[in-house]
């Protein structure tokens, strides 16, 4: 049985790698900040290390006697930091392989900070001799979670977003398609894209949760400029303002149209639908409690 060691386990995303490491047999160790809360999110039969991307010996302590690590971590100035400490632990515990959780695109220097710190993370993983694979991921169904109280609210899905067409991901396809690449041979050194199974617009997110919520769900297209004002007004970091505001413009070029094969071929399954997610997450856009 493999062990393997799940950073940002109680995200969106880290969360369905615990499920489906899980689901395939494999031994979970979860790299924590909070006990309790991680209790709560992934139940008393998931080992816990307690400790902080900045504390060396925690590293050390939770990567004792794993195989492997899938890599995430929280968006911040501190990502790459705290990612490239992971690394580092890693390349002194010997484990087989390291699955790091990236952008759909990486680009040293650009002017999208996620874009410029994944890749930065990914450098430094490739000088590092660590086994490693990248797994880039789509623009996440998830993130829509982000409007769901203004879609309650209002019945309208506010965005700079215009007709980009976006390929959005099922958390829950990452997941299984990491803990694929995490437990089976023959992937080190290569990058995957995980999307979803066709490009949306906005106005298709809208009609979506419309069925989802059985109400009417109205997409509004507002410029960036209102957009990072609205941001800017609910208390974000001016890092997460001016992010999200490029990002916008990147997939108003295409950034994340992309349909790929990869959940198919890794997992043998089709990639879920958005469809399927919202039906699932439905309450929060109705003004029901998660």
């Amino acid at each position: 049985m493999r062990t393997v060691l799940v950073t940002g386990a109680t995200g969106n995303v880290g969360r369905t790698v615990v499920t489906a490491l899980r689901d395939r047999g494999a031994s979970v160790r979860a790299f924590v900040r909070d006990a309790e809360r991680a209790r709560r999110v992934l139940g008393d039969e998931v080992g816990l290390a307690v400790g902080d991307f900045g504390d060396p010996a925690a590293l050390r302590a939770a990567l004792r006697g794993v195989d492997g690590v899938f890599l995430t971590s929280a968006d911040g100035p501190d990502k790459v930091a705290h990612e490239t400490a992971v690394i580092d632990a890693a390349s002194t515990a010997w484990v087989s392989r390291l699955v790091k959780l990236s952008s759909p695109r990486v680009e040293i220097g650009s002017d999208l900070a996620f874009w410029d710190w994944h890749g930065r993370i990914e450098r430094h993983l490739l000088t590092s001799g660590v086994p490693a694979v990248c797994l880039r991921s789509g623009y996440l169904m998830s993130n829509l979670l982000a409007a769901a109280e203004a879609v309650a609210a209002s019945g309208q899905l506010i965005a700079p977003a215009g007709t980009a067409r976006i390929a959005m991901t099922d958390p829950a396809d990452v997941g299984a398609a990491a803990a694929a690449l995490l437990t089976e041979d023959g992937h080190d050194d290569r990058t995957y894209t995980v999307t979803g199974p066709e490009a949306l617009t906005y106005g298709d997110v809208a009609a979506v949760l419309s069925e989802a919520t059985g109400r009417e769900v109205r997409y509004v297209d507002v410029p960036d400029g209102a957009a990072r004002a609205g941001l800017a007004a609910s208390g974000a970091p001016q890092w997460l303002v001016e992010g999200v505001a490029v990002l916008f413009g990147k997939l108003r070029e295409g950034a994340c149209a992309e349909v790929t094969g990869t959940v198919r071929a890794l997992t043998g399954r089709e990639p879920r639908s958005l469809a399927g997610w919202a039906r699932e997450h439905a309450r929060p856009f109705t003004g029901a409690l998660l």
